[in-house]
C-alpha cells in the first residue's frame, strides 16, 4: 500500500564494497594490534581481574591496559564485571563474540613462533646490507 503523502518509500542506501572495506578495516586495526591480541589470549579461558591481567600482559602500561579493555568491551568483545565490595573488584572476561576470536588469535601466535628465527635473520640481513634507516 503506498503512503497517503505519495511520498517515495525511503530505503538506507546499499553499502558499497568501498564501505565494507574501510569498516573492516576499521575493525581490523582496533583489533589486531598487539595488546588487543595479547589481552584477548590472557582472556582466553579464564576470567581475570585487572592487577592480574596487568601481570600477565608484560610491557603493557596501567593507561594502555585500561584503554584496550575500554575499546574491547566497546566492540562487545570483553565483558567487565564490577562486584560490589571494598574495594571494588572488577574481572573482565571474554563475550561469546570475542571467544570466537581465539582461533584467529591462536593461529597469528603459533604462526610468529614458528618463524621468528626466520624473521629475525631476515632483519639482522637487511640491516648490515642497510645501515642507515634501518629498523634499528
Amino acid at each position: 500500500m503506498a503512503p497517503r503523502n505519495n511520498a517515495p518509500f525511503t530505503e538506507e542506501p546499499e553499502e558499497t564494497d568501498e564501505d565494507v572495506c574501510r569498516q573492516v578495516l576499521r575493525i581490523l586495526a582496533l583489533i589486531g594490534d598487539k595488546w588487543s591480541i595479547l589481552v584477548i589470549g590472557q582472556l582466553g579461558d579464564r576470567t581475570l581481574r585487572f592487577g592480574e591481567l596487568h601481570r600477565a600482559v608484560t610491557g603493557i602500561s596501567q593507561r594502555m591496559l585500561t584503554l584496550t579493555l575500554r575499546q574491547l568491551e566497546r566492540d562487545g568483545l570483553v565483558t567487565r564485571t564490577v562486584h560490589a565490595s571494598v574495594p571494588p573488584r572488577v574481572e573482565y572476561t571474554l563475550t561469546g563474540l570475542g571467544t570466537t576470536l581465539l582461533d584467529a588469535v591462536a593461529a597469528l601466535g603459533a604462526w610468529a613462533t614458528t618463524h621468528r628465527e626466520e624473521i629475525n635473520a631476515n632483519r639482522r640481513r637487511y640491516d648490515d646490507a642497510h645501515p642507515t634507516g634501518s629498523g634499528r
